[in-house]
């Protein structure tokens, strides 16, 4: 009986690795929401709006007012923003919302910068955020070059 409740054991346990080897291989399954259109309007543009309107400054014929944040709470939020971009760079490299090796790329740089201006509002570095949010604009654009269609374009 012991060497019959072993063997039974043995199976068990093999069978058990076996699914667990299986749910690894095949890894979890995402669900893409959004299309990447509504991925950047709703995700993208709001967080760099929000990076982008905290950095440099303005200059009017009443004076110049500088855009960085003031307070801590004003610079978490514009840490927080720059953390939603560069996790965004992930969410478009996902299956079902990449467009291939360049698209990951353009990702890729969003991840990049993201973390720069992560870093510099963790900082309260207002130079060092004006710097990523230049960056973030290089990486909008030469995505938005090679990608974005205009509709409106004849």
């Amino acid at each position: 009986m012991h060497f019959t409740l072993r063997i039974l054991t043995i199976i068990l346990l093999l069978a058990l690795a076996s699914c667990a080897r299986e749910q690894q291989a095949s890894g979890p399954q995402y669900q893409v929401v959004t299309d990447n259109h509504h991925t950047m309007e709703l995700i993208v543009d709001p967080a760099a709006d929000i990076i982008w309107s905290s950095a440099g400054s303005i200059i009017t014929e009443v004076g110049e007012r500088n855009l960085a944040p003031t307070t801590g709470q004003g610079w978490h939020e514009v840490e927080a923003a720059a953390a939603v971009l560069a996790e965004a760079g992930n969410l478009l490299m996902m299956p079902g919302r990449s467009a291939g090796a360049d698209w990951n790329v353009h990702a890729s740089g969003l991840i990049r910068t993201g973390k720069l201006a992560m870093i510099a509002a963790e900082q309260q570095d207002a130079d060092a955020l004006f710097d990523a949010g230049g960056r973030i604009y290089q990486v909008c654009l030469a995505c938005h070059n090679q990608y974005l269609v205009d509709d409106n374009a004849q």
